[in-house]
């Protein structure tokens, strides 16, 4: 059985970490796409716009197909990676997290400087709530008025959410179905006379 779910966070969380007078400020953001993580890029710059550095990495997609990983101005390697190994860490995708560096006149070296930003994205982490959540896979139902009581027995089916309908002598709708199930639930549905089903 292909997996179908995926992990992500519920809501935002933040979390601190200092290191010789340095402060690293961590956020985790729940994120759809590449919009949203510029959204939310752009509002922790605009509330820390005196920090030195805003570095980040976010996973996106239930495959995780999009990664990004930025050092925003410190050495190659020493800031989006670690955050991005704690995304990795948690099996997390459609999560952003944002660390915010304050100078403290004192440098950290390459490998201060990877512990802090690793500590500060864990810290942000472990305070979020992590779900579990399903892959879901969109079609459009099209069939003939009087086969309505035919597909509302294969509608009943809990896997299946209706998303949108609309009845006339021919029937629309739109429902949302768990990835595992897809195949099984078209299939059923082709199966009644006249009845179209299209992936959205």
């Amino acid at each position: 059985m292909f997996e179908d779910t995926y992990k992500t966070i519920a809501k935002p969380s933040e979390g601190s970490y200092s290191e010789k007078r340095s402060k690293f400020l961590a956020y985790a953001f729940p994120v759809q796409n590449e919009q949203e993580v510029k959204q939310r890029l752009a509002e922790i710059q605009k509330k820390h716009w005196d920090a030195r550095h805003h570095c980040y990495a976010y996973i996106l997609g239930p495959h995780k197909d999009a990664y990004r990983q930025n050092d925003n101005g410190e050495p190659s390697g020493t800031a989006g990676r670690p955050i991005y190994g704690q995304l990795l860490s948690k099996d997390l995708t459609n999560t952003l997290v944002i660390v915010v560096r304050y100078f403290g006149g004192i440098k950290l070296g390459v490998s201060g400087l990877q512990n802090a930003y690793k500590v500060a994205a864990k810290e942000a982490l472990d305070a979020a709530v992590i779900e579990e959540r399903t892959i879901q896979e969109q079609y459009r139902v099209v069939f003939e008025y009087v086969k309505m009581n035919d597909i509302m027995q294969i509608l009943k089916d809990p896997e299946i959410q209706v998303i949108d309908r609309q009845s006339d002598m021919r029937c629309t709708y739109t429902i949302s179905v768990r990835q595992r199930d897809a195949d099984r639930i078209t299939e059923a549905l082709r199966k009644v006379a006249m009845t179209e089903v299209t992936a959205l």
